[in-house]
């Protein structure tokens, strides 16, 4: 088993996931990304006592740098934890920057991700369309929430595709999929 170093929440909401791996891995440091001003207000404070072992980024999740906007569709129970980010339409100013992860992992100053855990409302089928091989095989465990039911297609089938041929022992635990390679982190 592999000491966690690096994990990166992606859809961090208001920090739950953040803060227990950062509990339950004591010398870990976390990455959360979280678009949604609420929920990122909530996240700073929730995450404070932490310190410098964790860094907030206001952002989506997307596979690429892009300008990008909170969607004002209404998307399943529509509360604050199943908001959904969209592309900017020409001339519309963003609300904040799309990220891809493997930006967030060459300024991390780790060489790898222990941990990637990926909530974030379909738009995972964006993250893991394009621009995920430079990254893909430097992670460790994937725990990803499949959307296919949003605006961007199928979560699903993008995800499979993206992650085939790369040694991941796949289970499902509830509405998570985890992906582990041998000798990974056992969350």
């Amino acid at each position: 088993m592999t000491a966690v170093g690096l994990v990166i929440d992606c859809g961090a909401n208001v920090g739950y996931s953040s803060a227990w791996f950062l509990s339950r891995f004591p010398t870990c440091e976390v990455v959360a990304i979280e678009p949604d001003s609420g929920n990122f207000a909530a996240l700073q404070a929730n995450l404070a006592p932490y310190g410098n072992r964790v860094k907030l980024v206001r952002a989506g999740v997307w596979s690429h740098s892009a300008p990008l906007a909170m969607s004002e569709q209404r998307y399943r129970d529509g509360r604050e934890w199943s908001r959904q980010v969209r592309p900017c339409e020409p001339g519309e100013m963003a609300d904040f920057d799309g990220v891809d992860v493997g930006s967030l992992l060459a300024s991390s100053g780790h060489e790898r991700i222990s941990i990637l855990k990926v909530d974030i409302e379909g738009a995972e089928a964006v993250m893991f369309a394009e621009n995920y091989q430079s990254w893909l095989n430097r992670v460790d465990c994937i725990a990803i929430e499949l959307h296919d039911d949003s605006t961007f297609g199928n979560g699903t089938e993008v995800f499979f595709s993206a992650i085939r041929g790369q040694d991941f022992q796949v289970r499902r635990s509830g509405e998570l999929t985890i992906c582990r390679r041998d000798g990974g982190v056992r969350a």
